[in-house]
C-alpha cells in the first residue's frame, strides 16, 4: 500500500496529465465521452437488475442496485476514461501541490463535465433506440420513478446528496490509488459505490444518463430546466465532496508531513564509565 504522501504525489502527476491532455482536444473528448458512457452502463445494469425488484415492491431493490453499480466505476478505472467526479479530487490535489494552476484545473474540470455529458447522452440515445428501457418495461418504469424522485427533491437536498455521493466515489478512487492488489482495489470500489447508491445519493454523471433517457422518452418530469437544475446542484455538491472533503483533506495532510522539519538524530547520553576519565582530568 502506498503512503498518503506517495498517493497524493501520484494524483498530482495524474492531474498534470489531465491538463496536458486538454491540449489534444480530440483525444480528451473521446476519453471524457467514454467515461460518461461507462457510467451510463452502471445506470443500465442498475435499473435492469433492480427494476423488477422495484416493481415487485421488494425492500432489497436499493441493495441490489448498489451491488451492481460498482461495475461502472471499475470499468472507468480499468479501461481508462476521464471522469469529472474523480477529477474533482485529483485536480485539486495537483493544484495544491503546485503541479498545475487553479485556473487550468477549473477549465479542465468544465471540459471533462462537457465530455461526460456528450458520452452520457450518446449512450442514452442508443439505449432509447434499442427499446430495452422503453416505458412499460421494469427498467423504464424505474427510470421514470427515479426522475420523479429527483425532481421532487429541493436544490439544497440535491447539493447535500451530491456532497455525500462524491465523498464515497472519491474515497473509492483514493483507495484504488493507495492499494497495489487488483482484488483489493475492486473490493474497495464496489464497497464505496454500494454505500452511495443504496443510500440514494446523487452522482452528476449518472444523472446525465438518467435524465437523457427521460428526455428521449418524453417523461413528464424530465425537462431541460429540471435537467439543468439537477446537473448544477449535484455538480456543485460533488465538487465540494470530492475536491474539498477528500482531495484537499488528503493533500493538506501530505503537505503537512512533507513540510514538517526533520528532527535531529538523538545522541545517546554518555555512560558514567565514559565520563570518568574526563572527570579525573578535571
Amino acid at each position: 500500500m502506498l503512503t498518503i504522501p506517495a498517493a497524493v504525489a501520484a494524483h498530482a502527476d495524474a492531474a498534470a496529465h489531465k491538463v496536458d491532455l486538454t491540449r489534444t482536444p480530440g483525444l480528451f473528448l473521446v476519453r471524457t465521452a467514454l467515461a460518461g458512457a461507462y457510467i451510463g452502463i452502471g445506470v443500465l445494469i442498475m435499473v435492469t437488475a433492480g427494476g423488477p425488484l422495484v416493481a415487485a415492491g421488494s425492500p432489497w431493490a436499493p441493495l441490489v442496485n448498489g451491488a451492481v453499480f460498482g461495475i461502472a466505476l471499475t470499468i472507468v478505472l480499468v479501461a481508462g476514461g476521464e471522469l469529472a467526479t474523480s477529477a474533482m479530487m485529483i485536480l485539486t490535489q495537483g493544484a495544491m501541490l503546485g503541479r498545475i494552476g487553479w485556473g487550468r484545473a477549473g477549465l479542465t474540470l468544465v471540459a471533462c463535465l462537457a465530455g461526460n455529458l456528450l458520452g452520457a447522452m450518446a449512450f442514452a440515445a442508443l439505449l432509447h433506440v434499442s427499446g430495452v428501457l422503453a416505458p412499460g418495461t421494469a427498467g423504464g418504469s424505474t427510470i421514470a420513478g427515479m426522475i420523479e424522485h429527483k425532481a421532487e427533491a429541493t436544490t439544497l437536498q440535491l447539493v447535500v446528496r451530491g456532497v455525500l455521493c462524491n465523498v464515497l466515489v472519491c474515497l473509492a478512487v483514493w483507495c484504488w490509488a493507495r492499494l497495489t492488489s487488483e482484488t483489493a482495489r475492486i473490493v474497495a470500489v464496489f464497497a464505496c459505490v454500494l454505500v452511495f447508491i443504496t443510500s440514494g445519493f446523487e452522482h452528476v454523471v449518472a444523472n446525465m444518463t438518467t435524465f437523457s433517457l427521460g428526455l428521449y422518452a418524453g417523461l413528464p418530469h424530465a425537462t431541460v430546466a429540471e435537467f439543468a437544475r439537477n446537473v448544477a446542484a449535484v455538480g456543485l455538491g460533488n465538487t465540494i465532496g470530492g475536491a474539498l472533503l477528500v482531495g484537499a483533506a488528503y493533500a493538506y495532510g501530505a503537505r503537512h508531513v512533507e513540510a514538517a522539519p526533520p528532527q535531529p538524530p538523538e545522541v545517546p547520553a554518555p555512560s558514567p564509565a565514559a565520563q570518568a576519565p574526563s572527570l579525573a582530568r578535571g
